[in-house]
């Protein structure tokens, strides 16, 4: 086994790597950019290397820059990670002519399985049934036109190099796919080095579903199962889930035995994974291959108990797999959510700033649950606009899929996070859908369920009754600590009114509240005044907490809080609302407080997203019609096209290419 590590990658998959190589007693070491200067990865490694500026082209994607790391701390392995160099050729020759073992496949299964063109050609050679699209280099748009005419639509055009759902646009006609070709191979150029893309028929209502593999230098392969990719937003995935709730063992068998084919074919000897898009009737074909380590790797670690980082650095270090097929069981079901730096209600657009707040649910392993989270942030830290905007990936395990569901719903109201904007709150929603819980999932799943966007769901039935609640007892705590205060004067003192309004947007609830041995008893009074539901609460919350666990009626309840006068904000089960806690006299009053409401914006563009001008679409005095393209923005990697909302003249163009914004600058004004 060599002695120590260097991991070519940030975020929290460099966290995760060091974490295994700190177990199995291995060096690491921590390559940053000057914008990762305080990132958590270079205070977890033994030892790091500044390499570069912020642009990842000049830090992260630089060869040359990671063998002198290597060579100056004297590490003998790199692990890539994901992304990055972390599929390139090149990179694993590079390291092989410096004398530094590569953690990952040999070169010659990365060019023809890292590449997206030469794994379907591969495949197709094989016997492999694969999705029917053009597998040759693609000069300009006419000709992506033609083959998409040839194709059919729709069609989908993939960046060759590509992975983690950039440089991926979906075209339902010729004017589509022009610009999207434009738009793919820009984006593949910024995210790694490499603008050739390529079309592919896009098939409706689609499952993502993938096998893990994993081989050695000695000619042995197996695979781990599968996972569920299917809740993607933009062709990214949001959701992951061990195993399929589609597959049978029949078909998990077949389309494992595939993978396996395939990867021995290309003498496959690391962690790799095979995708395949599913159809409901569970048919497959084989869609591309990823050589290296998944970003929803952890869900297959819970239910086969198998580390493949682990896997990966004994691979390198030519040891015979230990494992062998037959060895191979699911144990339970496992489920990932990726909390993103995003605005989920406005449109998902990046997120920038400073983590004002962190506090993640605790990682545990008890009464059949587990949770895990890994995460390359802290308290304090920064999301930064250069990079991916994933905050962590949180799991959950459990013996069944209902549980793992429940469990992560759990985990996710316990999630705190302040300073940016972030899509706990659609993550959560996703988890009580009804839809999702029943397995009917597909690629266009989130489109069709959202079609117009996320909003919270406004709180009915039980998470009501839980918020106006929780909501009291939070009141009612804190009018304790109000009355403990000294030097009240006489007669002003807090009072304590057993009668409380709880006020839940256009809803109120009239309650009493009760304390003895513990518990809290929270009487909803009906319209005439007489008892009706009561709700009995226990929790050691304090004032200041962000989140309040606890029990209720019961049964294990959390919930984000943030205080506002006369109230909290609380957040549970995807909704997430003001909550104002009045007595009888101060309700009333309430109700005659004017509404205030916000200015129109409909004379100005502004910028939904920190980000840099990539170019200006249109010319001052010039008339635009509803939908036609104004500017594009670039934020973490991605390429945003931003468009007219109504049919209006340009006044004034306010920035140019080249300028970074901040989220809600001004970029034009209309007439």
């Amino acid at each position: 086994m060599f002695s120590k590590v260097l991991i070519a990658n940030r975020g929290e998959i460099a966290c995760r790597i060091i974490k295994t190589a700190r177990r199995m007693g291995i060096a690491t070491v921590a390559v940053y950019s000057d914008a990762d200067r305080d990132a958590l990865h270079v205070e977890m490694a033994d030892e790091a290397v500044l390499i570069g500026p912020p642009a990842a082209a000049e830090s992260y994607l630089r060869i040359d820059r990671i063998i002198a790391a290597c060579r100056q701390t004297g590490a003998d392995a790199v692990h890539p990670g994901y992304g990055f160099l972390s599929e390139r050729e090149a990179f694993a020759k590079a390291l092989q002519e410096a004398g530094i073992i590569f953690v990952g496949p040999n070169p010659h299964a990365i060019a023809a399985m890292g590449d997206k063109i030469e794994s379907k050609k591969a495949a197709a050679a094989a016997g492999v049934s694969t999705v029917p699209g053009h597998l040759g280099i693609i000069e300009d748009g006419k000709a992506a036109i033609r083959i998409a005419d040839e194709i059919g639509y729709p069609v989908m055009i993939k960046a060759s190099a590509g992975g983690g759902g950039k440089g991926m646009r979906i075209a339902y006609s010729a004017g589509e796919v022009e610009e999207g070709f434009r738009l793919a191979r820009s984006e593949a150029k910024a995210s790694f080095g490499d603008d050739r893309v390529f079309v592919e028929k896009f098939i409706v209502e689609p499952r993502h579903i993938e096998i893990q593999v994993l081989g050695d230098k000695h000619g042995n392969v197996i695979h781990l199962g599968e996972r569920e990719c299917s809740i993607q937003r933009r062709n990214q995935k949001v959701i992951e889930e061990a195993p399929s709730p589609l597959l049978d063992a029949e078909t998990r068998a077949r389309m494992g035995a595939q993978a396996v084919a395939l990867a021995k074919a290309v003498n496959y000897d690391s962690a790799g994974t095979v995708e395949f898009v599913a159809g409901q009737d569970k048919s497959f074909y084989f869609l591309e291959m990823n050589t290296r380590l998944q970003v929803e790797h952890p869900v297959t670690e819970l239910v086969t108990g198998i580390d493949l980082v682990e896997q990966m650095f004994r691979v390198a270090a030519g040891e015979k797999l230990a494992l062998r097929q037959s060895d191979m069981t699911l144990d339970g079901w496992a489920v990932e959510s990726r909390v993103y730096a995003e605005d989920p209600v406005r449109n998902f657009l990046p997120s920038i700033g400073r983590l004002t707040q962190y506090r993640p649910p605790a990682e545990r392993r008890d009464k059949g649950i587990t949770v895990r989270n890994d995460t390359g942030v802290f308290e304090g830290g920064e999301i930064s606009i250069h990079y991916d905007p994933m905050i962590a990936k949180l799991c959950t395990h459990a013996p069944t899929r209902a549980g793992a569901i429940a469990a992560m719903s759990d985990a996710l109201d316990s999630f705190a996070i302040e300073g940016i904007r972030h899509n706990i709150p659609f993550l959560s929603a996703l988890m009580e859908h009804p839809r999702w819980k029943e397995g009917r999932l597909s690629t266009a799943f989130i489109a069709e369920e959202f079609p117009s966007g996320f909003a919270p769901p406004a709180p009915e039935g039980v998470v009501a009754d839980r918020l106006a609640a929780v909501a009291t007892m939070i009141d009612h705590l804190q009018n304790q600590r109000k009355r403990q205060i000294s030097g009240q004067m006489a007669g002003r003192a807090v009072t304590f009114d057993r009668t409380r309004v709880a006020v839940l947007g256009q809803e109120s609830f009239t309650v009493e509240v009760d304390e003895a041995q513990g518990e809290m008893q929270v009487t909803f009074l009906t319209v005439e005044g007489s008892p009706g539901r009561l709700v009995i609460l226990s929790s050691d919350w304090k004032p200041g907490q962000p989140v309040w666990a606890g029990q209720i009626d019961g049964e294990a309840v959390s919930m984000l809080v943030r205080s506002i006068p006369n109230g909290v904000v609380l957040a549970h089960r995807g909704a997430a609302i003001d909550v104002r806690v009045y007595t009888r006299r101060e309700a009333e009053l309430a109700r005659l407080m004017p509404v205030k409401t916000n200015a129109s914006l409909s004379t100005a563009l502004l910028c939904p997203m920190p980000g840099l001008v990539r170019t200006i679409e249109v010319k001052e005095g010039q008339e635009v019609k509803a939908g036609e393209a104004l500017c594009v923005v670039e934020a973490m990697k991605m390429e945003n096209v931003l468009r007219a909302e109504r049919d209006a003249t340009v006044k004034k163009i306010r920035v140019k290419s080249g300028d970074t914004l901040a989220v809600d600058a001004v970029i034009m004004e209309f007439v």
